[in-house]
């Protein structure tokens, strides 16, 4: 059977992503994805996130911003939300939901009531 492109593509991406060094990082410190390091780096530079906020995580999946976010925060509240599973992190609120739905948006309001101090999203 011959290989199509779209798979000889896939292979090359998982052996680049293997060999990636924030790839082996995050294995090696526990995080669930590579991309917990963006997330340190831009708080680290802006301090948006503080260990009373309030945030609301969209396109949460695998976790790996919830996660960061949840040894950061001690004292506010922490939303995830996706339209895949998410393993579950102590502390944070999972939906598996669609971010866009009116249904969700109540959802949202009803869970901060009062403030969302800050939205994230590593969606693409």
């Amino acid at each position: 059977m011959k290989k199509t492109k779209r798979s000889k593509k896939s292979r090359s991406w998982v052996i680049k992503q293997h060999r990636d060094k924030f790839y082996q990082k995050s294995k090696t410190l526990g995080y669930r994805s590579r991309s917990a390091f963006k997330l340190i780096e831009l708080n680290k530079k802006y301090k948006t996130i503080k260990s009373n906020s309030n945030l609301l995580d969209i396109g949460a999946s695998p976790g790996g911003w919830s996660q960061i976010a949840q040894k950061i925060i001690k004292t506010g509240k922490i939303v995830s939300l996706d339209i895949k599973d998410m393993e579950k992190i102590d502390k944070v609120v999972f939906y598996k939901k669609n971010f866009l739905e009116s249904d969700t948006k109540n959802l949202i309001l009803e869970e901060f009531k009062d403030r969302i101090d800050v939205i994230i999203s590593d969606m693409a």
